[in-house]
């Protein structure tokens, strides 16, 4: 019975060992609801896979741009910084202004332009820090007329070089002339330079003047380009239109600032015989009331101050006229400005009178002068007096005086 026993207990061991030997093997309708859940799953997937994309390649996209676009002008500047020996290009003087298409362009003194370099930290001209670099090939180049933007005062070789306007299709090169200079001993002069088109498609409308180094010839310390004042290039065609800085006293008088050539100003002046500048400057000196009631109310106020103020800067020259009163003479200059009063044996001038007590009785005898001598003024014979300003000039004192 005990053997017996035995064989039992090992007979229901091997079924239990079998038991956990034997998978279990699934049901149909589990098959079937795994089947369907994976189904829709994948459908899910499909479904946000555009919308993951696009999570993803906005937040890949910010990571580029922080790693690439911003530490690469970071580092550039770092490494030009650590190269700058303080040098750079200037044009010495401003440029004149309007330019036209197809005419040299000259500082305001109408001579060439001419290059330095100076030194930053000291500002003066550092021709003899670069003997041992002579010669250094420069390039003139046109520029963007909004480079650099804002406050901006310094700049990266790249950040000149993308801002260069080439010329549009089918036109020729925008700038023409002496382009391509050699600078010796600190400085060097640009014979000749003109703008071929003019700068009203550009993005700004207007254009600057840059002058750098050309690269590959230089591998010395970075000198840092130069550039203009932002400037507008007119056609041509509007050359003989074009205004003087500063107007000549034989000028026509439609070379002022708002007086238009034919216009209604031209033509209201010109009946009255104002035909030159020298004309408007004398009845502005003797009557400037007349000559606003000429121009009309057409004239306002900012127009009015921006064409006297741009006959003003004419150059007057060094002629005297005297006018020989009864009681003083007048010395004048060639646009009836009182230079002079001379009143017995003293002569003042307009500086004496501010500070002497004999301003009042100079100006008093001025005003006692018979008005309609007052054009008899010698001794040029060929001072004469349109006769709309000698009409103006024998009905009124010297203003000037007052």
């Amino acid at each position: 019975m005990e053997a017996k026993r035995r064989w039992d207990d090992s007979d229901e061991n091997s079924d239990q060992s079998g038991d956990k030997r034997i998978k279990r093997v699934p049901s149909f309708s589990t098959v079937i609801k795994e089947a369907v859940t994976a189904n829709k799953l994948q459908k899910a997937f499909f479904a946000l896979e555009p919308f993951l994309r696009k999570v993803v390649q906005e937040e890949v996209g910010t990571l580029m741009h922080r790693i690439y676009s911003c530490p690469p002008r970071s580092i550039q500047m770092q490494i030009e910084a650590t190269d700058q020996s303080s040098l750079k290009l200037i044009f010495k003087r401003p440029l004149s202004q309007p330019i036209f298409t197809g005419t040299k362009i000259e500082d305001i003194e109408n001579n060439p332009l001419q290059i330095l370099v100076v030194d930053t930290n000291s500002g003066v001209e550092a021709a003899s820090a670069l003997r041992h670099l002579l010669p250094i090939k420069l390039e003139l180049v046109a520029l963007e007329g909004d480079f650099p933007s804002g406050v901006q005062e310094d700049w990266t070789s790249d950040e000149f070089q993308n801002k260069i306007v080439k010329e549009r299709t089918g036109k020729r090169p925008l700038v023409v002339g002496d382009v391509n200079v050699t600078l010796r001993d600190g400085a060097v002069i640009i014979p000749e330079l003109i703008f071929t088109d003019n700068s009203s498609w550009g993005k700004s409308g207007m254009f600057r003047i840059g002058a750098r180094v050309v690269p590959g010839s230089y591998d010395g310390p970075r000198i840092r380009e130069a550039m203009t004042e932002p400037f507008k290039v007119k056609d041509h065609r509007g050359e003989s239109y074009k205004k003087h800085y500063p107007p000549a006293l034989d000028d026509a008088v439609w070379r002022l600032e708002k007086i238009g050539k034919g216009g209604k100003f031209h033509s209201k002046l010109a009946a009255n015989n104002i035909k030159t500048v020298q004309d408007f400057l004398m009845l502005l000196s003797v009557d400037p009331d007349r000559l606003r009631e000429i121009l009309g109310q057409g004239m306002t106020d900012r127009a009015w101050e921006v064409t006297t103020n741009h006959a003003k800067t004419c150059i007057v020259g060094d002629k005297h006229y005297v006018h020989r009163g009864p009681n003083c003479n007048l010395v004048l200059n060639s646009v009836c400005e009182v230079v002079s009063i001379i009143a017995g044996n003293n002569t003042y001038g307009l500086q004496d009178l501010i500070n002497r007590d004999d301003r009042v009785s100079a100006l008093i005898s001025c005003r006692l002068m018979t008005p309609r001598t007052f054009p008899r003024c010698k001794p040029s014979p060929s001072f004469n007096f349109p006769a709309g300003l000698r009409e103006a000039i024998s009905s009124r004192s010297v203003r000037t005086l007052a």
